[in-house]
């Protein structure tokens, strides 16, 4: 729950209320209303309006400027390890540092004598 106060980024619009996606805007309410769709009153300063909006429908500025700050940040680590050809730091930076699995190899199915296939036979239909 974001406290009051708090600056926020209107991401989404999905009661369709005309809200400015995009723009910034402070948490200045809660509403409380079980039978309501809306978590917050948000206000605006470029719209000069308040708006009833859901929690899906804002982000906190913080950690929407965090997430571009990742994604700069790995494009950069991309472009360098392009421009040195260090293909090393390339696969690990796509693969986001997730260790590659060796290849499993199908374990052969060894070729039973006739006694052995009997008495596995024999042992399932005993079970």
């Amino acid at each position: 729950m974001l406290k009051l106060g708090e600056k926020i980024i209107i991401v989404d619009d999905r009661f369709e209320q005309n809200l400015p996606v995009g723009e910034y805007g402070y948490v200045i309410a809660y509403d409380r209303n079980n039978d309501s769709a809306f978590d917050y009153i948000i206000r605006v300063p470029k719209a000069n309006r308040q708006f009833y909006v859901p929690c899906e429908d804002i982000e906190l500025e913080e950690l929407l400027l965090e997430l571009e700050v990742e994604r700069i940040e790995r494009e950069a680590l991309i472009d360098f390890a392009l421009v040195t050809r260090n293909e090393e730091l390339f696969k690990n930076i796509m693969n986001a540092g997730q260790e590659e699995e060796p290849p499993v190899e199908e374990t052969s199915k060894e070729v039973l004598s006739r006694e052995d296939f009997i008495r596995q036979v024999n042992l399932k239909a005993w079970i």
